[in-house]
């Protein structure tokens, strides 16, 4: 039995909480009143939450009756999810990546990634709030603030503490127990970064393997989501739900060749003993001395739990400037089809239409300015330049095989090691290619950052692989975390 739910719920995993179903020492409907409960009394300081699903108690009660009648569905079944702001769901929740022109915007049909989770029995708790436009829209808003929600904060420090971006209300909630999981989005870092800066794990699976249909976009050519959660036993089980081809996503129909529908037989803690890990110690020169540390000693478990370490390892890569081409061109091309498919009611229907939007609506809309948009807004929208033409090649190459699969094929190598909010991200991210971040520690002192936020508090490790090298990434990150346990929950939040 368990005596004190409410104690119970901080730190819960989805596995004990499937088991205490199955037991019938708690209820769906019970979790989804528990999140509510404690987003109800911690919320309203860190602004992670944009809104809840006015149905998730109905829906708890309907999968209640469901596992008595039928038996459950799986892993997912009851289980509260939390979605980015930037994920279309077809119910009574809004989709707006965060932005007031389309503060009242609903979605016509399910994003993939939505009717995935309903059907393996997830309760959809609510919309994460993130930065707005998955920060791609002026270089100089603050990661985590958009005009619907404001600037969500980082539990291990609200207001002192970086939160990372643009899934930070995905991050933010899971880490202070306002939900089971969250699934974020990235394009570059914007999983990794949160995930690491609330000591969450966090995948960016390869561009194939999750459909992108049904989420607010950046670029075709680099976004994805991917599960936040606690643990990499939960991740697992969120990546395995997500996985899949879809006929809206071209991309996935050679990805789900190689997808999995379960991950979890990947959580093998002793495949470190025969792992050969790379360090590229060029992405570790700017450092500071507590960060610094935290890779030191993830270095010194990995060969104590008998991983081969190659250190240094020279990516060709290295020292290219890298340019943003692909997001800008990309960017008027997929949002104009998006915007262009709302219904009349939303006041925008174009990146033009919303640049106009904002400039009528700057007291509440443009705090941080449109820079990022009204660039994006001097391109074709048809992907015909030859600068973007030579910026995706460009990135594939250097990237990926000049760069991950260079290094990991040179040294027969599983993985990379990076922090878990650095350069190595963006590598991954412009190659196509899989990450996964765990909590590697927490630093004491660091440097300042954007808005005033220092480096110190949570940060993560990342492993980096090839294309669809997820299963042996959660091996790695899996006895990782095994070894070290690290995450502790914030304790303002227990």
């Amino acid at each position: 039995m368990i005596e004190n739910k409410d104690t119970w719920i901080v730190e819960a995993d989805i596995t004990s909480m499937q088991a205490a179903m199955e037991k019938g020492w708690i209820s769906s409907e019970e979790l989804v009143q528990l999140y509510m409960e404690r987003i109800s009394k911690y919320d309203g300081v860190l602004r992670s939450i944009l809104e809840m699903n006015p149905d998730a108690i109905e829906i708890a009660k309907a999968l209640d009756k469901e596992r008595q009648e039928k038996g459950s569905r799986g892993s997912l079944h009851g289980i509260p999810i939390l979605l980015k702001d930037n994920i279309d769901t077809n119910d009574n929740m809004h989709t707006s990546a965060g932005s007031v022109a389309l503060a009242n915007s609903y979605a016509a049909e399910d994003s993939f990634v939505a009717s995935q989770l309903r059907a393996a029995g997830a309760v959809l708790l609510g919309k994460a709030n993130m930065t707005e436009w998955a920060n791609f829209m002026s270089g100089t808003m603050w990661a985590g603030y958009s005009s619907r929600g404001g600037l969500v904060l980082n539990p291990y420090g609200p207001g002192e503490l970086f939160i990372g971006g643009s899934s930070s209300g995905s991050g933010a909630a899971v880490a202070a127990n306002l939900a089971a999981a969250a699934i974020g989005t990235e394009t570059s870092g914007s999983i990794i970064s949160p995930a690491s800066q609330t000591s969450l794990v966090g995948i960016k699976p390869t561009i194939g393997l999750v459909s992108r249909a049904g989420i607010i976009p950046i670029t075709n050519t680099q976004d994805t989501a991917g599960p936040m959660t606690r643990t990499v036993t939960d991740a697992a089980i969120l990546l395995g739900a997500l996985a899949g081809a879809d006929e809206r996503d071209a991309v996935t129909v050679n990805g789900a060749k190689q997808a999995h529908s379960d991950y979890t037989p990947f959580l093998d803690a002793s495949y470190l003993k025969q792992a050969r890990i790379g360090i590229p110690r060029f992405y570790y020169k700017d450092l500071d001395e507590d960060r610094l540390a935290i890779m030191e000693s993830a270095i010194a478990v990995l060969k104590q739990a008998g991983a081969t370490i190659i250190d240094p390892v020279e990516l060709p890569c290295e020292k290219v400037e890298w340019d943003w081409h692909v997001l800008r061109y990309e960017f008027k091309k997929y949002i104009n089809d998006y915007l262009g498919k709302l219904n009349e009611s939303v006041p925008v229907h174009s990146l033009k239409e919303l640049i106009a939007y904002n400039e009528e609506h700057a007291d509440i809309a443009l705090k941080y300015g449109q820079d990022t948009l009204l660039s994006a807004e001097e391109t074709s929208g048809t992907l015909t330049e030859q600068e973007y033409v030579d910026s995706v090649l460009r990135n594939k190459e250097l990237a990926g095989k000049q760069g991950i699969d260079f290094a990991l094929e040179e040294h027969q190598l599983d993985a990379l090691l990076f922090l878990g909010n650095d350069d190595g991200d963006d590598l991954a991210a412009r190659a196509g290619y899989p990450v996964i971040t765990v909590p590697g520690g927490y630093a004491e002192k660091g440097i300042i950052a954007e808005g005033g936020y220092t480096t110190k508090g949570p940060q993560g490790v990342t492993f980096i692989g090839t294309a669809f090298s997820e299963p042996t990434l959660i091996k790695l990150a899996y006895g990782f975390e095994q070894a070290t346990k690290h995450r502790v929950s914030p304790s303002a939040f227990n």
